[in-house]
């Protein structure tokens, strides 16, 4: 079962990811609602994958990535991102993320995404 570290400032996406990834077999360790948190997380829980917002209050998205691949440069950061932020995307996966997935998401579109990783 796969582990995943879910970080997103807004309750609602945590909790509706953390419905769709149990409902699929994944096991959720832990969530975090800013970049600072994420990378405490990210070096605590080891997860196999973390799902990313880009835009977040503190440290956003691009920069939590940045030093969860600093840490660890085999990490699987799937980016979240709205419409619209296509440049942010390009630069997160330049970064190292695996995939990145626009909100509004899907179950299907969830899964399909780290199912692969």
């Amino acid at each position: 079962m796969k582990k995943v570290l879910i970080v997103d400032d807004t309750l609602f996406i945590r909790g509706s990811l953390k419905l769709i990834l149990e409902r699929n077999g994944f096991e959720v360790v832990g969530e975090a609602e800013d970049g600072y948190d994420a990378v405490k997380m990210y070096k605590t829980l080891k997860p196999d994958i973390v799902t990313m917002d880009i835009t977040m209050p503190g440290m956003d998205g691009i920069e939590s990535l940045r030093r969860i691949k600093e840490f660890d440069k085999s990490a699987n950061v799937v980016m979240i991102t709205a419409l619209g932020q296509e440049s942010l995307v390009k630069e997160s996966v330049l970064l190292g993320a695996k995939g990145f997935i626009i909100k509004p998401f899907d179950e299907e579109m969830i899964v399909k995404a780290l199912s692969k990783l």
